[in-house]
């Protein structure tokens, strides 16, 4: 089941020769929610007719079960006809900085990475409170599980994207600091010091990694973060001209 329903606030508008742009929230390992959004994506596009671009949000890994598969379709190259863009979230960041030092980077554990592992298929699976040696033997077991073709999706994921009027950012920016400035503690960690800012940046940002019952759209930014793993919604924003909607795969 899906919904559409629009934004009272009025959008920026995407650059020119882009068309529809969506925007595709934190996925978390719900490979079955990325299934069908797939579908009404293109659905949606076979009705517009026009060029699309698609920017997922990040955070495909973690938390749900699916976190090997849902990577598997991302690299389908779906939607079909659509100009693709993957941000990097702080999830992947994570399981990045396990992946070259379990040790250090073991807090992913804690929050998702162990569904990971076993979406991966690693055994055992370490427990939150193992010791230093089972970690690493995960670390070394995942290394080895992970397609190549998953290790140069992840480490070929873009921090931000830009289009017209708009900043694609998995979390938020830091509103007192430029784009040049933006860190990725910024970028893909930011909470509440972006949220609860009600000063104007210089482009409406849209952004996942804090979920909310429902999306939220002004002229300041954009979130669609709806909690997939918990909800069972994945929404994505679909951008045209001023026009900000949203669509909900279920």
């Amino acid at each position: 089941m899906a919904s559409l329903f629009s934004s009272k606030s009025k959008a920026k508008r995407p650059s020119a020769g882009e068309g529809v742009v969506y925007a595709v929230g934190d996925i978390h390992g719900r490979a079955d929610l990325l299934a069908r959004m797939f579908e009404l994506l293109e659905a949606d596009m076979r009705k517009s007719r026009g060029p699309a671009c698609v920017v997922f949000l990040g955070d495909y890994v973690d938390r749900g079960p699916d976190s090997a598969e849902v990577i598997d379709l991302l690299l389908l190259g779906r939607p079909e006809g659509a100009r693709l863009r993957f941000l990097k979230g702080n999830h992947e960041a994570a399981m990045l900085s396990f992946l070259t030092d379990p040790a250090a980077g073991r807090a992913w554990l804690q929050h998702g990475g162990l569904e990971t592992l076993a979406s991966y298929q690693v055994s055992p699976l370490p427990s939150l409170g193992a010791a230093p040696s089972e970690v690493e033997a995960a670390g070394k077991a995942l290394q080895q599980k992970l397609p190549q073709s998953h290790r140069a999706f992840l480490s070929g994921l873009e921090r931000f994207v830009l289009i017209g009027d708009y900043l694609f950012a998995h979390a938020g920016v830091d509103p007192a600091k430029s784009l040049a400035g933006q860190d990725d503690r910024d970028l893909l960690w930011i909470r509440r010091r972006f949220l609860d800012d009600q000063r104007r940046w210089e482009h409406c940002v849209v952004h996942g990694h804090t979920p909310h019952d429902q999306p939220f759209a002004d002229a300041r930014r954009i979130g669609v973060d709806t909690g997939a793993y918990f909800s069972g919604v994945l929404t994505a924003a679909r951008l045209e001209g001023e026009q900000v909607d949203f669509i909900a795969a279920r």
